[in-house]
């Protein structure tokens, strides 16, 4: 199912190569944001662009780790299902491995990801949560690896 939503929404997004989806533990999830972000703390999702990669006659995108806890607890205050929320993170995450930045792009991503969430028919995004909300560490950090939220 999860595979199926990340070819449609890679062949929408343009994203050219594979993309791999962990969806983890938020222990995890802390230490790969502690070892490639140096936060030392869980996140819904990180990013890890592979810089178009070709391993074994595959080219790859890159990798998103996605923490299934944090994805269930905000499913839950938000109102939809865990499926879901697994797939607006994996959108948001896809959106990054395609080059966009919405700290940088002047809204450009997001409203790439409300087009898109609106086209797979989803709740609202993370773009559109954290506008709604007050920021708080809400940054990249590094070249590796992008969160959001």
């Amino acid at each position: 199912m999860l595979e199926g939503f990340v070819w449609r929404v890679r062949r929408a997004a343009k994203l050219k190569g594979s993309v791999n989806v962990l969806v983890t533990s938020s222990t995890e999830v802390r230490s790969l944001n502690r070892r490639f972000r140096g936060k030392n703390k869980a996140t819904d999702v990180l990013s890890f662009p592979a810089g178009s990669v070709r391993t074994s006659k595959r080219l790859v995108a890159g990798d998103i780790a996605i923490s299934a806890d944090i994805s269930a607890q905000n499913a839950v205050s938000l109102g939809h299902s865990v499926a879901e929320e697994v797939k607006i993170l994996t959108l948001h995450g896809i959106l990054h491995l395609a080059g966009f930045d919405h700290e940088r792009d002047n809204g450009q991503m997001a409203r790439e990801e409300i087009a898109l969430r609106r086209r797979f028919r989803l709740p609202t995004g993370l773009i559109e949560r954290a506008e709604s909300t007050p920021r708080t560490n809400h940054r990249k950090q590094g070249s590796r690896a992008r969160r959001t939220k």
